[in-house]
């Protein structure tokens, strides 16, 4: 039998009531108010600790971290506290960069048997040979034209993790094959400036002209197609016999912006060189580069000499723009990957810093794609970390020739859009005997 309660008492028990879950309140608003705000609201994904930052859009060459949310740069800084974080890596020791930016790669992969590089077996599936050296967006130089780009995006661009861009052949058919490189009545500016401006500005960043066994007339149409759609043009220009001048390609034929390739090739039968046979570099190339002409390094597997390279580094002719030309037959030679080509740059003289900003800030300027190759916050998380190993290394030129060297490059973690996608030696990963404490 319930036992009657007054209205006082009832109104006694409600403010003790009230009190209590008052006081309770207060414990509560204490109790959280020495937890410190930072370990709740935890920003950052990923927090890359304690790594030498070499950024050089932002002019950074410093211990830094690099704070990473929502797959951006979230934040750049000293002693960024690793409790705003939900991950922390310490990189301490090692070289943080922006993704590596490849300005010459083909990688229109396919089965065609009667293709050369355009949807044939030369060309290579970029996932796989670019992050496990630093790389997170790669240029196609000229593999397609505007008769074929449309069964590369399909193919290749839309199914890689790595950012695909590319320069669009004057040729329709691309790189099919050298004598389809020949036909003159497949080079089409309308067409190809359409193919860009109409269709894909967003990938197609430039135009290719190689492997023209003539006179300038395919450079002039892929000129001309540049000028139609406002975008440099790329030049691989050597198989003629004689050599074409290259004075005159650099001062009559080219714009400020555009882009001479395998700058460093050795191959006086068909292609004049930019270091003369007494190991000078002809004065016009300076004037060349002075005028905005860009000298771009196009290793590749037949494009890279020692004897080109060397004179005109000591001589202060340095590239713009450090490159591969990957393929499936300069993977396996002297080229090998874009770690090695940088090591190989640091060897002949330049700097770090200077091998950097022409792999990353500069190809980005050079093809208007401001978005890339820097770590400015909001910029989205393209990010390689570098470990510079010493020891005794020897680096190749495609003529079988070596140098030795004291340092060397190699990836140990790439990541894109915010995820590790390469990570050499685990610095990602938890202790496998963490998972178990955690079941």
């Amino acid at each position: 039998m319930a036992i009657p309660i007054s209205p006082l008492e009832k109104s006694k028990i409600k403010r003790s009531s009230s009190r209590a879950f008052q006081h309770a309140m207060v414990a509560c608003f204490l109790l959280l108010a020495s937890i410190p705000f930072t370990s709740i609201a935890q920003d950052i994904d990923l927090l890359l600790k304690g790594g030498h930052l070499i950024d050089p859009k932002n002019k950074i060459d410093e211990v830094m971290d690099v704070a990473i949310a929502n797959r951006a740069i979230y934040k750049v800084g000293k002693n960024i506290p690793e409790s705003e974080a939900k991950q922390v890596i310490d990189i301490s020791g090692l070289y943080v960069t922006p993704g590596l930016v490849d300005m010459h790669v083909h990688v229109f992969h396919g089965t065609e048997p009667l293709s050369y590089i355009a949807d044939g077996a030369t060309s290579l599936p970029p996932d796989g040979f670019t992050f496990r050296a630093g790389v997170t967006t790669v240029v196609d130089a000229g593999s397609a034209g505007w008769r074929n780009f449309r069964l590369f995006k399909q193919q290749t661009i839309d199914r890689s993790q790595t950012r695909v861009l590319a320069f669009l052949n004057i040729v329709g058919t691309g790189m099919f094959g050298r004598f389809e490189e020949q036909d003159v009545s497949d080079m089409n500016p309308t067409m190809t400036a359409h193919m860009i401006n109409r269709l894909f500005p967003e990938l197609l960043v430039g135009i290719k002209s190689a492997h023209y066994w003539g006179d300038f007339t395919q450079v002039d149409l892929a000129v001309e197609a540049g000028k139609l759609a406002e975008v440099p043009v790329m030049v691989d220009f050597g198989e003629h016999q004689p050599p074409n001048s290259i004075e005159d390609l650099f001062m009559k034929h080219l714009r400020p912006g555009d882009i001479f390739t395998h700058t460093y090739s050795y191959g006086p039968a068909n292609r004049e060189t930019v270091v003369d046979e007494a190991l000078q570099v002809k004065p016009f190339v300076f004037e060349a580069q002075k005028r905005g002409i860009i000298f771009d390094v196009g290793h590749g597997g037949g494009a890279f000499s020692f004897r080109q390279a060397i004179p005109a580094l000591e001589q202060g002719f340095l590239p713009d723009v450090i490159s591969s030309d990957l393929h499936k037959d300069s993977m396996n030679g002297a080229f090998k990957d874009m770690a090695n080509l940088l090591s190989k740059f640091l060897t002949m003289g330049m700097s770090l810093y200077d091998v950097v900003e022409r792999s990353t800030w500069r190809p980005s300027q050079v093809i208007s794609r401001p978005d890339l190759g820097h770590l400015s916050e909001g910029a989205e998380a393209d990010v390689a970390v570098f470990r510079l190993r010493e020891g005794t290394f020897g680096f190749q030129d495609i003529r079988k020739t070596k140098i030795d060297g004291t340092h060397k490059l190699e990836a140990e973690l790439t990541l894109r859009a915010g995820r590790v996608v390469w990570d050499l030696n685990g610095l990602s990963a938890v202790p496998w005997k963490t998972e178990l404490e955690g079941q």
